[in-house]
């Protein structure tokens, strides 16, 4: 079925119609997976909403600007998938989704975040990366076990204090921003293992090598005057990063770092909870 007929069959609020984009899905899957990312869809189906044990809902590259009441009824979801769509502010209702551990929300409309967002206590994985956030809303330091927070490609000038308290938190990607200086908070979280600011307008960086659990510090194409410092083993990527602070040992070893990376892959096959 062509895009442009999925597109008008989507506006159409025949039950023929929706059940014809659903491709007769009519019972709840044995996966406990629903996937109707690319259907070119303006609404939801209701019908969806009474899979009751649904887990993941993957919605992506839709035209979805807001989402039925409905959407309540799915209390054991935990993935769900709302990026590449059209939402200017997120529905309330999923902060309903007590249960979600990984939202995604990238390449939408969203210029802040609802306090509600707050219910969210389970959210591990949080992806806002290309909206039009010039400030990171203070809500997202209130979901306590956080680890990975996609938030590049926004406007943001600055992070919060308040983001230290979020001590689950490892991977913070901040690509394509307008940072002019390495955010302070960073430098008061020890337990970060992966920081990304690649691509924003930092010109010094300060010391991270009092950071032990860093891995991975990523701040190419900043117009900075130095390299960021970093402890032993830990990886750099950037200008001047060859130049590490310590000689290297030329034992052959090879480190190896397991990092939660940006999937490049469908959105069925986005990371899921641990």
């Amino acid at each position: 079925m062509g895009n442009s007929l999925k597109a008008i069959l989507a506006f159409l609020p025949s039950n023929k119609c929706q059940k014809y984009l659903l491709e007769d899905l009519e019972e709840m899957p044995v996966d406990k997976m629903v996937d109707l990312s690319g259907r070119q869809m303006r609404r939801l189906p209701v019908h969806i909403c009474s899979f009751r044990e649904l887990v993941k809902l993957y919605l992506s590259d839709n035209n979805l600007n807001h989402l039925p009441p409905e959407l309540e009824q799915l209390q054991n979801l935990q993935i769900l998938a709302l990026d590449f769509n059209n939402f200017k502010a997120l529905p309330l209702v999923v902060c309903t989704l007590k249960q979600l551990c990984i939202l995604y929300l990238g390449n939408n409309k969203l210029c802040s975040l609802p306090l509600e967002l707050r219910l969210l206590q389970n959210l591990k994985t949080l992806w806002i990366e290309s909206n039009c956030l010039q400030y990171l809303p203070e809500v997202v330091c209130e979901l306590s076990l956080l680890k990975t927070l996609h938030a590049g490609s926004n406007a943001l000038r600055t992070l919060p204090p308040q983001l230290q308290c979020l001590q689950e938190l490892r991977t913070i990607w901040l690509s394509g921003n307008l940072l002019s200086e390495f955010p302070p908070v960073l430098l008061d979280m020890p337990f970060l293992e992966v920081i990304d600011v690649d691509r924003n307008s930092i010109q010094f960086f300060p010391s991270l090598a009092h950071l032990p659990g860093l891995k991975l510090v990523i701040y190419d194409h900043n117009p900075c005057r130095n390299a960021p410092k970093v402890a032993k083993g830990v990886r750099r990527v950037g200008r001047w990063s060859e130049e590490t602070p310590e000689p290297r040992k030329r034992s052959g070893a090879v480190i190896e770092i397991t990092l939660d990376e940006k999937p490049l892959l469908p959105p069925a096959a986005k990371t899921e909870p641990e």
